[in-house]
């Protein structure tokens, strides 16, 4: 397994957790439509449409719903490296196919997550989620909406939905 580049603190945000779930479940969560959805945002917020196609180069789209009902745009990129059960790197600069996409609205900004999902002794997993971003403006407006407890949040999601079964 390869590993991007060392963490820019200027650029990059990173979340890592000791799980109580396997590898394997981390994947299913990230990479099955049906299990991410209940999961990907924290709620009350959700998902209300979920296209994945597993294959570097292939699309990683969601369109969230607030709470008052309201769609966002949906947002859409394409993995770049698909590594199962253990990694995967996705990025919103891209579209299907590695076609580059339009610039972010206003608000919006440019990003490459890599995940990683190591095995622990006991059975639990090391979850990894390294967000790096175009600029540093990049950072700031996605530390600002709320990184941490977000990501956060969603990942004490799946790990509920993942021990609920």
């Amino acid at each position: 397994m390869t590993a991007l580049e060392p963490l820019d603190p200027r650029r990059d945000l990173q979340l890592v957790r000791e799980v109580p779930i396997t590898p394997e479940q981390c994947f299913e969560g990230w990479t099955v439509p049906e299990t991410l959805m209940p999961w990907f945002c924290p709620r009350p917020w959700k998902v209300v449409e979920c296209e994945i196609d597993l294959r570097p180069g292939g699309i990683f789209a969601t369109t969230m719903q607030s709470p008052d009902g309201a769609d966002m745009p949906r947002g859409e990129g394409c993995f770049l490296a698909v590594d199962p059960p253990h990694r995967l790197v996705w990025t919103n600069l891209l579209g299907p196919g590695f076609r580059p996409n339009p610039p972010q609205g206003p608000g919006g900004f440019g990003f490459v997550c890599e995940l990683r999902f190591d095995r622990l002794p006991g059975g639990s997993t090391r979850y990894q989620a390294t967000v790096r971003h175009v600029d540093e403006a990049g950072r700031i407006a996605h530390e600002t909406m709320g990184f941490e407890a977000g990501w956060s949040a969603a990942l004490a999601q799946l790990v509920e939905l993942m021990r609920g079964r």
